[in-house]
């Protein structure tokens, strides 16, 4: 019996979220006394399994179908794989991706689907806990059934560094091509494209204490002194004063930086969902009961018009 992991790549490289699976998945195989197995599907799939030969990993089955992300060639991929295997659960991404193909995964494989679990264990079967009503709740569920499909929400697993010695090996099957109705022809980025919030070790990241669009300057000033790369919390985006690429929270992008700097970020559950992983959060809010304090590691009450400059001139 096995748990089998779906990793996840794009344009060459592998993302955040296939090392998080195979932490997920290594917990939940170690409780549930089971094998990790892995599928990487598409690609550089050599390169790919060698990267993810790390501990806990007990096998790599690669497929060598396409180089980019396919509905169909997926579903098809996974429930062939799956079928052999016969794995008590299915990991996936709760990413664009995952959540593409994981539904018509389930529904072959005629399994339950949990989506979005920030925790699993394994006591007598699948315990999965979710956030609900806007993250303001968390519940645990308890699977009745011996086998299930689950997706993962990014961010809420460490990466697994140390290495393993899996075995790796090619995973062949009969793709139906008639049922491959669609390809990837190239990517096209949306807003100002320049960066990437999730690839950032410092995320300087303001909300509507701003008050100004004119005043996202002395903001950008804190970013350029601390190396960092700005980012916002949604009112910013509505506002129109950052591009979509930069809104932080359960309808922009999930970040996991180093250190995480909130200015004027009052700390909704929303904007939370997206930065509660970094590893140090500093707030700055006139509102010593802003939420953002709740979870901040550093916390500075004051008006970020005078604390912004002074940070300014000590990091300059």
């Amino acid at each position: 019996m096995s748990v089998l992991a779906v990793v996840e790549h794009r344009r060459g490289a592998l993302r955040d979220v296939s090392f998080e699976l195979v932490t997920a998945g290594a917990e939940l195989a170690e409780q549930a006394g089971e094998e990790l197995h892995l599928a990487i599907i598409g690609g550089d799939v050599d390169a790919f399994a060698e990267e993810l030969s790390l501990s806990g990993v007990d096998a790599i089955h690669t497929v060598a179908e396409g180089d980019e992300f396919n509905h169909d060639v997926y579903v098809q991929a996974v429930t062939a794989l799956a079928e052999e295997l016969d794995p008590t659960f299915v990991l996936m991404g709760n990413t664009v991706n995952g959540l593409d193909y994981a539904p018509a995964v389930a529904d072959v494989l005629e399994l339950p689907l949990v989506t979005d679990a920030i925790e699993l264990g394994y006591e007598d079967g699948l315990v999965a806990t979710r956030e609900m009503y806007a993250s303001k709740v968390q519940s645990t569920i308890e699977v009745d059934a011996d086998r299930a499909a689950v997706t993962i929400r990014p961010g809420e697993w460490d990466d697994t560094e140390d290495a393993g010695e899996p075995g790796i090996e090619a995973f062949d099957f009969d793709l139906d091509e008639s049922r491959v109705r669609s390809t990837v022809t190239g990517f096209e980025e949306v807003g100002s494209g320049d960066v990437d919030i999730t690839d950032a070790d410092i995320l300087v990241s303001v909300g509507r204490g701003i008050e100004e669009e004119e005043n996202l300057e002395l903001v950008q000033d804190l970013a350029d002194a601390l190396g960092a790369t700005l980012s916002s919390s949604r009112p910013i985006v509505d506002n129109g004063w950052l591009p979509k690429d930069r809104q932080v929270g359960q309808s922009g992008k999930v970040v996991t930086p180093k250190v995480y700097l909130a200015i004027g970020i009052s700390g909704a559950v929303q904007h939370v969902a997206g930065m509660k992983g970094a590893e140090t959060i500093i707030a700055v809010n006139t509102d010593p009961d802003a939420p953002i304090f709740d979870i901040a590691d550093y916390g500075v009450v004051g008006d970020l018009f005078d604390v912004v400059p002074e940070l300014i001139e000590q990091f300059s």
